[in-house]
This record gives C-alpha cells, sequence and structure tokens, in this order.
C-alpha cells in the first residue's frame, strides 16, 4: 500500500498518463479521473480518460477545461475500480498494465504496480481531493466541480452512511470554490427526461417482495428499455428505489444485458452486508453499495437471488 505522499510523488514524475474509469462509469469514477486529468494537465503533463461503456449525458460538463491531447501511453491509473471485471470492454487490454490504483472499496482486487485504497473515504473523488492537496494544485472551479459531483454521488447527496465530517467540511470548500454546485446536485438527483420516467413505471411492476419483507427485488428487461425508449446512458439511480421501501434490508435489481447476462446492484440497509451478498457471485463494492453480474435467464437469475437472500436473511 503506497501512502498518499508517495502517490503524489509517482505522479509527478510520470507523463503521458491514461485515466482508467470502470464500466458504464457513474459521477464518482467519473469525477474522480477527469478531476485528475485536470490536475496532471495543469502541470504541464499529458493525460487523458479512457471510458468504458455508455456514458450519461448529464456528466458531460465534468469534461469542461480538458484538453483533448495525443500521445503515447506511458503509466496507467484506475480510479474508483473495484475489480479487473470493472474495466468492462478494456479489461483484456488493461488488466495486466494497471501502474496505480486509487480507489475507495475495501474489497479492491487490482493488481496494479502501485496502489492506494482508503476504504473510509466515502468516494474516490474525496482521495483526489486529498491527492490534489499533496501535490500542491490549486483546485480550479472545474477541477472542484468534478471532485464535488463524485462525492455527491456516490454519498447520495451526503444522505448515506458513507458520508462522515470530513467528507462535509471537504463539500463546503469545494462549494466555496464551485459556485454551481446547486445545479449540480440538481441535475444529478432531480432532473428525470420523460422516457426515465416510463422506464421507472414499468419498473415499480416488477416490484417482488422476500423474506416477510425483507428483500425487494426489482428489475428491467431489454424489452422494457426499448419499449420507454430509453438508452444505457439512462439507467442510473434504479437501485436506490428498492432500499427506499419501510422494512427493507436488502435490496435487489436486476438489469438485462445484451451479452445473456444480468447486471446486479444491491443496496442494503442497517447491519445487512450488500457487499458479502455480492461476493457470493463473484461480485463486491461497500456493505451499503455492491453489485454482481450473473449469467442466466430472468428467471433463473432472480431465482439465484432470492434464494441467497432467503439464506442471508
Amino acid at each position: 500500500m503506497t501512502d498518499l505522499f508517495c502517490v503524489a510523488d509517482i505522479l509527478k514524475e510520470k507523463d503521458n498518463i491514461e485515466i482508467l474509469t470502470h464500466h458504464y462509469p457513474d459521477g464518482d469514477t467519473l469525477g474522480s479521473a477527469y478531476a485528475l486529468c485536470l490536475m496532471l494537465q495543469s502541470l504541464g503533463k499529458h493525460a487523458r480518460v479512457i471510458t468504458s461503456g455508455t456514458v450519461a449525458r448529464k456528466y458531460d460538463f465534468l469534461k469542461k477545461g480538458v484538453e483533448m491531447q495525443s500521445f503515447e501511453r506511458e503509466f496507467v491509473v484506475s480510479v474508483d475500480v473495484a475489480a479487473a471485471s470493472l474495466l468492462g470492454e478494456n479489461q483484456a487490454e488493461y488488466e495486466d498494465i494497471i501502474d496505480l490504483c486509487i480507489d475507495h472499496h475495501g474489497t479492491n482486487s487490482i493488481s496494479a504496480k502501485n496502489s492506494y485504497v482508503d476504504a473510509n473515504a466515502a468516494a474516490a473523488s474525496e482521495i483526489i481531493y486529498e491527492l490534489s492537496k499533496a501535490m500542491d494544485i490549486e483546485l480550479t472551479q472545474d477541477m472542484a466541480s468534478c471532485i464535488y459531483t463524485g462525492i455527491s454521488t456516490d454519498t447520495g447527496c451526503f444522505r448515506y452512511s458513507n458520508t462522515t465530517p470530513c467528507t462535509m467540511l471537504i463539500a463546503s470548500e469545494l462549494m466555496a470554490v464551485t459556485p454551481n454546485w446547486h445545479q449540480i446536485n440538481t441535475e444529478m438527483f432531480e432532473v428525470k427526461t420523460r422516457e426515465k420516467l416510463n422506464l421507472e413505471r414499468m419498473v415499480y411492476d416488477t416490484l417482488e417482495y422476500s423474506c416477510e419483507g425483507k428483500c425487494a427485488l426489482i428489475y428491467t428487461t431489454l424489452e422494457m428499455q426499448e419499449k420507454a425508449g430509453i438508452g444505457d446512458d439512462e439507467m442510473e439511480g434504479l437501485a436506490s428505489i428498492p432500499r427506499q421501501i419501510e422494512g427493507v434490508l436488502l435490496g435487489i435489481t436486476m438489469r438485462e444485458k445484451a451479452d445473456g447476462t444480468f447486471k446486479i446492484s444491491v443496496r442494503s440497509n442497517k447491519d445487512v452486508s450488500a457487499s458479502d451478498f455480492c461476493a457470493r457471485f463473484g461480485g463486491g463494492g461497500h456493505k451499503a453499495a455492491a453489485g454482481c453480474t450473473v449469467e442466466g435467464d430472468l428467471e433463473t437469475v432472480k431465482n439465484l437471488l432470492l434464494s441467497a437472500a432467503r439464506e442471508m436473511l
């Protein structure tokens, strides 16, 4: 485990840096990646962000100020990527050549030459904020907007249990630098397209309870997605629906993919561990939020998940 000042020294020495996000990137992995890219470019270095899967349009503003640079890769950094499988379409090319891993998942299994994993950080973007201090970089408005987005989205706008006093102090400093923080919250948590609302209406009809109401499961199929007229870039956020139900300790969201698998997102309450649940299927994450991928048809996968839920609960 490398300490944060070592990470700062390593990055100061390197150039021609590629920054990897996880598959179907969310606000934290994108916020971390683009903030780090801006930081490195501010030092005169060549850097670019490599994503995997469709990126939601609402995150386009994170690219503001980032220079499009052409160079031959010399150094690879992954941010907010807990396992090689989460690199998605980039896994084959990058999993064995990651030079530096920066993450906040205690279950991190990335094989990198150097790693900095802080499981106490509410978001990977929180680590990037601390890294900016270690590198003596004064945050610009664009950098602060990226970091704020990452922290805000991974804490559910500071509502989740991973939010700490340190998280709030960092957020307050970021708010002083980026006056559009309230617009970021609105875009991330309130604005929805009509297509997204149509899909959510169908999702509620799939809701199924188990374990005397302690487990709630919902799903989306490719057919539902097509009927709603919605793309992969607008699927984020559905996983919070089951956990919001009174009495639910384990909320499971199944999302059918074109490759014959289901992307599983699990959210939990109280002492139930979403990470332990997903570990049964080769996944992982945090205690309150985790994910995995399970191959099979709808009924087969659903029965597997509900059986595991009954064992756990």
